[in-house]
């Protein structure tokens, strides 16, 4: 997923696209070309396309690139539109992938006999919910296909929301954002002014501001002893 918009180099303030779109579609459709037709010419060198009949004659490889150059020369269309649901539909689809393990528990009706049996959902029948029971080897290798290999993660995060700069860009990405609860008073414009981060409660959405920051060797230095019970 990507931001519509960024700070700037100087990170003074934030950049918006000129436009309310990610990729404007003629951009999208020369990409796709390029990609696909690429895509073509590796296939072919690695010998994973077969011509049969007319085409037999492709299988030379002078006569597949003479094939391929036109269509370079010609205006592919890529249809894009909007999701159905908006920004917040996309989200909540992502969140069941992301934040999800593979089945969950009310999914699961039996464990007997060395069986598992566990409600899907038929999409092919009006999502018709139905049992289906596996053997439990089968059932554990169905699972462990959904466990990501050593070192990959679910969710990686770049740019203002990455890791080691995300406590520091992200309010100032908020700070620099245009507000949508309109003009504020006076008092509010000057403590936002002299914050340099600027957080809302989340009890009583009043601001919080940032004092100092500290390194997980301060926190510990600084966080109150251990109270070890003495016998009367």
């Amino acid at each position: 997923m990507v931001p519509a918009g960024g700070l700037s180099p100087d990170r003074t303030r934030w950049i918006k696209p000129r436009y309310a779109f990610f990729l404007p579609v003629k951009v999208l459709s020369r990409a796709f070309r390029g990609k696909f037709v690429a895509a073509l010419n590796c296939a072919f060198q690695d010998s994973q396309l077969r011509f049969h009949g007319d085409l037999c004659i492709l299988a030379q490889p002078k006569t597949f690139a003479a094939w391929l150059r036109p269509l370079f020369r010609k205006d592919w269309v890529v249809y894009s539109k909007r999701p159905f649901g908006g920004p917040e539909y996309v989200l909540q689809y992502l969140g069941r992938y992301t934040h999800r393990v593979a089945i969950s528990n009310h999914r699961l009706v039996s464990l007997a006999d060395g069986q598992v049996t566990f409600r899907w959902r038929d999409s092919a029948h009006n999502n018709e919910q139905k049992l289906l029971t596996l053997p439990l080897d089968e059932f554990l290798r169905r699972f462990l296909l959904h466990l990501l290999p050593k070192r990959f993660v679910r969710i990686r995060n770049f740019g203002f929301l990455a890791n080691r700069r995300r406590s520091v860009s992200l309010p100032l990405c908020f700070r620099l954002l245009p507000s949508r609860s309109g003009p504020q008073t006076g008092q509010d414009s000057s403590t936002a002014d002299g914050a340099k981060d600027l957080w809302c409660c989340p009890q009583c959405a009043g601001p919080m501001v940032v004092i100092e920051r500290l390194t997980p060797a301060e926190i510990q230095l600084r966080s109150p002893p251990f109270l070890i019970p003495v016998a009367a």
